[in-house]
């Protein structure tokens, strides 16, 4: 274990200790000590242009924010060069920078110049303000630039390009007058930006705001430019000196905060779980603002978490019950709607038995919500038919986990992640799935000089960074895991102290590698024998290891044996159970793991203790006062089939949009309309609401309290930012209401009850407390009696009875084959702007500006064989469906391997219209990823379907950081040091 060095030097005179390498303006913040500074933020790092933190080093100016700390150093701020070189500095920024505060929406506290210049106690400022000749660029829809206000500190610059790492943002010194520019200097709106608000987010003025604060923040500011430019005049004249400006705007900022809300809450989109303050004003949300206090994503975002949120305003919202009469809704009263779910799920029950009944729980719900539904189920319903969307999606990666090393979740964090030495990413696309995950990765490639091999069918962000890119032919990933892992062990490369130690079951999986030689893996995969043989050697070199899957792995019908075969993978290597190394399935959904960890399972009660133990069961029936079912349910698979049987009468769906994202999704709908009862809860009126009895209105995220679980297992809390919209409901209220017309008495009053409860039957959970998640705190399972948590699994063992991890040799089963005629592989996955079908993300205005609509991705080559262009509208035909798409030429794409997003609700585009009933043979997890189609071509040209808004139209403009160096070697430039010196002597 690495013990920190301490060093100890004076400051002013006082001794004082650092740890090793450590700044000096870090020591003092660390210490507590506040002292000017503006361009360093502790996710950046120093930047040095603002040279406000400017101190005295054994004689020496230096700036504090870039100077480490050495015993015996002698550091003094009060000298009186110290002294003249921060004002000096602040006078430089002041010049660039309009204090107007009292009208400036950004007057909330927060704005570090603001606040600088108040601690600094500056009344006047040598330089007059000057105006830029540069006009505020309003171009984007979520965010404004106004190069007027911008004091070039270059935060935004440094969070672009070595923190998020898209390498948009730059500042041109070169030229008379330097400003920032996002490309090669376009409008923000037209260039390769990816709106992830890093950039709004550190801006340290009000510069970079974002636009659904301007005019509503401030008393005073929600006026027109031409008057309020005259009340800022008027503002500055009041007094020469800003002593009283400060003291209005004071007065002022505190008055806003009588009417301005913060909120912390958690991402509802995917399973980073990114959290973050909410501002509000009523029901306007002002702006997403991070906190370096966030466990995981500290101050990242994506566009999604920072801008996406309008949804929860929509009018298309559901705010009182829809129950069917005849062929149309009606809204009616919650007793009513209630009476008659319950009503007829009784009759159901009576008249064809309980397993006549199922449920399907929501991965956008909280952990409380989740837990009712399975209790639900199982207590009042008694039924084990309950089942939640990592059916669709992470259960094959679940249960490669479980069969080799114990637990279902990721083996570590983030951290870990972006420590290790080596980060395989197989079948994942973080840069638009898992988007903050993705900006640790990138900045520990740019940074830090993490490798990267990525293998996938298209070239995604991190397939075209990465140190190596493979494509292998699809469905063929377990083959070529399994030849690199034999490769290694034929080396004698694998870890063979750590396999003796702490893994079982070694030399029957050496036998089963046999047949995985490299000329097999070549002639399957189509990745050449020296490719396999680098990847290998890369693993074999590198100190730890980290490996990413998602649904490029999980989505096939040997999705289980391929995660499996990743898991041994790890454990003959020796990469599980230490910093930077494990296993990071990577869930798609924000609460999905938490869905599984709740017990939404056919076979698992909370904490994943399996149904079928007599002595779970006990346990379960003394808490609950119940007699529980004893027989394995039925999954969200088997369901569709069940009702098509006759054998399932009632589902209930609880926010999950199955019409659309259930493969074979004609097959889905027929048997939805062969229900007796259909259910569902949700927010707005889904394609699967079409098809229900009853809609019940549920509450999003931001409308209730509870908790979410992400993939890295950490359970974090979220707080209620607004009531519910009209008669709406959060979740845990509806099932509470609809279990004690069932006969239940359910007494919960609020969220924490459900959590303690499940806490104290959970073994996994039995230390999670509501109050162990105020504020910023988490856990992460499993969670000990006393609260300790596991950020880093395995370091003690494996949870099985020995104490070792099993080695389990997986099969490979080849992809679904098709007809000759279905002679192109379509791809699909996810976009960065939209999530899922799109219910959510399409309405939000600047989401649907950004991407209006889906599209299909052909290769050039495909595209010259068909007489295509980008623009084209092609049919493309599956033996199950048939959509009809427009059209984007793009090398992303290979060949007859064609892509398409998922995030549509628009039937023609769906990609589900086409894929078939084919799962995964261990979970039933649908094997979205095995699907051959034909084309025909209705238009061959046309208008692009990519709007000039589209980041992937533009080319970024990567710089190694700031690249202070130039500013200070422009013409005229005089160093703060010595501008501070001639004063001091004047």
């Amino acid at each position: 274990m690495s013990v920190d060095v301490k060093r100890t030097f004076t400051l002013d005179g006082s001794p004082l200790t650092a740890t090793e390498g450590e700044t000096i303006l870090q020591a003092m913040l660390a210490a507590g000590l506040d002292f000017p500074h503006i361009c360093y933020h502790p996710a950046l790092g120093p930047i040095q242009t603002c040279d406000t933190c400017m101190v005295e080093v054994d004689g020496d100016l230096v700036r504090a924010c870039a100077t480490p700390v050495a015993d015996g150093m002698s550091v003094r701020t009060k000298s009186v060069a110290a002294r003249y070189a921060r004002k000096e500095a602040m006078d430089r920024i002041l010049k660039n920078h309009d204090l107007y505060c009292t009208v400036c929406d950004n007057n909330n506290g927060n704005c570090v110049v603001h606040n600088t210049t108040m601690a600094m106690d500056i009344d006047h400022q040598s330089y007059p303000f000057r105006e830029k000749p540069y006009e505020v660029d309003m171009s984007h829809p979520f965010y404004r630039y106004d190069p007027s206000q911008c004091i070039l500190c270059g935060r935004c610059v440094e969070a672009c390009q070595n923190l998020q790492v898209s390498e948009v943002l730059s500042i041109d010194w070169d030229r008379e007058i330097p400003r920032v520019i996002w490309d090669n200097d376009v409008p923000i709106n037209e260039s390769s930006c990816v709106s992830c608000g890093h950039c709004v987010t550190v801006c340290p003025c009000n510069a970079l705001m974002e636009k659904s604060m301007l005019g509503k923040a401030g008393f005073l500011t929600g006026i027109e430019p031409e008057p309020l430019q005259r009340m800022i005049d008027v503002t500055k004249a009041v007094e020469p000196g800003y002593r009283a400006i400060f003291a209005i705007s004071e007065v002022e900022s505190h008055m806003r905060n009588a009417r301005i809300k913060r909120t912390k809450t958690v991402c509802t989109y995917c399973g980073v779980g990114c959290s973050f303050d909410i501002w509000t004003k009523d029901r306007d949300i002002l702006k997403v603002e991070p906190q370096m206090e966030a466990p995981t994503s500290q101050i990242s975002t994506c566009v999604k978490g920072k801008f996406g949120w309008d949804f929860v305003n929509s009018p298309d919202r559901l705010t009182k019950p829809l129950l069917r009469k005849g062929d149309a809704f009606h809204e009616v009263s919650w007793d009513e709607a209630l009476d008659f779910v319950a009503k007829r799920l009784t009759e159901i029950r009576q008249q064809y038995g309980d397993d006549a009944v199922a449920l399907i729980s929501s991965s956008k719900c909280t952990n409380e919500e989740n837990y009712l539904v399975q209790k639900l189920a199982r207590a009042v319903l008694h039924t084990n038919n309950v089942d939640n969307c990592s059916r669709y999606c992470q259960s094959p990666a679940t249960e490669g986990l479980r069969r080799t090393m114990g637990y279902g979740g990721d083996t570590g964090s983030l951290h870990d992640l972006a420590i290790a030495d080596l980060l395989i990413i197989v079948g994942a696309n973080p840069a638009e799935s898992h988007p903050v995950f993705s900006t640790r990765m990138r900045r520990a490639k740019k940074k830090y000089g993490q490798k990267h091999i990525v293998i996938d069918l298209r070239e995604h962000d991190l397939a075209h960074r990465a140190d190596l890119f493979v494509r292998p032919k699809p469905g063929t990933d377990l083959v070529l895991i399994s030849a690199v892992t034999k490769y290694l062990i034929d080396q004698g490369w694998h870890d063979d102290e750590f396999v003796r130690q702490h893994v079982d079951g070694f030399d029957a999986f050496v036998r089963s590698l046999e047949p995985y030689t490299l000329e097999y893996a070549e002639r399957v995969t189509g990745v050449p024998r020296d490719t396999l043989i680098q990847i290998a050697t890369m693993i074999h070199e590198a100190k730890s290891t980290c490996i990413c899957w998602a649904m490029g792995v999980t989505q096939h019908k040997g999705g289980s044996e391929t995660s499996t075969a990743i898991c041994n993978l790890l454990l003959v290597t020796g990469n599980v159970g230490r910093p930077g190394t494990g296993a990071y399935p990577l869930r798609g959904h924000n609460n999905v793991q938490g869905a599984g960890d709740m017990g939404c399972s056919p076979v698992y009660m909370p904490g994943y203790e399996r149904v079928d133990d007599p002595a779970v069961r006990a346990k379960y029936e003394t808490a609950w006062g119940v007699e529980l079912p004893t027989s394995k349910g039925l999954d969200n698979h088997e369901m569709v089939d069940a009702i098509h049987e006759g054998k399932l009468r009632a589902l209930i769906i609880q926010g999950e949009e199955m019409a659309l994202v259930d493969s074979n999704s004609h097959y889905v709908r027929e048997a939805f309309a062969k229900l007796d009862l259909l259910v569902v809860i949700d927010v707005f009126f889904s394609k699967t609401a079409e098809y229900a009895d009853v809609v019940l209105a549920a509450s999003p995220s931001l409308e209730k309290e509870g908790t979410f679980t992400n993939t890295e297992r950490r359970i974090q809390r979220l707080y209620q930012v607004f009531e519910p919209l009209g008669d709406s409901r959060p979740d845990w209220i509806i099932l509470r209401d609809l279990a004690n017309r069932l006969g239940a008495n359910w007494t919960y009053t609020h969220p924490s009850e459900i959590l303690e409860e499940m806490a104290s039957l959970a073994v996994l959970m039995q230390g999670v407390r509501w109050d162990r998640l105020e504020g910023y705190r988490s856990l992460q399972w499993p969670v000990h009696p006393d609260g300790t948590d596991t950020p880093l699994l395995y370091t003690n063992g494996f949870p099985f009875p020995n104490g070792k991890a099993r080695l389990v040799p997986a099969k490979w089963i080849e992809p679904t084959a098709f007809a000759p005629e279905y002679d192109l592989h379509l791809n699909n996955g996810r976009m960065l702007e939209h999530f899922h079908e799109g219910n959510l993300t399409y309405r939000v205005h600047g989401l649907k500006e950004k991407v209006p609509t889906t599209y299909l991705e052909v290769s050039p080559e495909l595209a010259k064989e068909r007489g295509i262009e980008t623009g084209a509208l092609v049919r493309i035909i599956s033996p199950y469906g048939e959509l009809k798409l427009p059209v984007v030429v793009t090398d992303r794409v290979k060949g007859k391997q064609m892509y398409l997003p998922m995030n549509t609700s628009n039937d023609e585009e769906a990609i589900n219209i086409l894929t078939s009933s084919e799962s995964d043979e261990t979970t039933h997890t649908p094997a979205y990823k095995e699907l051959q189609v034909r084309m025909e071509v209705i238009r061959p040209r046309g208008e692009s379907p990519m709007t000039r808004f589209n980041y992937r139209m533009h080319k970024p403009n990567p710089q190694p950081g700031v690249r202070v160096e130039r500013k200070w070697s422009r013409r005229g430039y005089v160093p703060v040091t010595e501008a501070a010196k001639e004063k001091a002597r004047g």
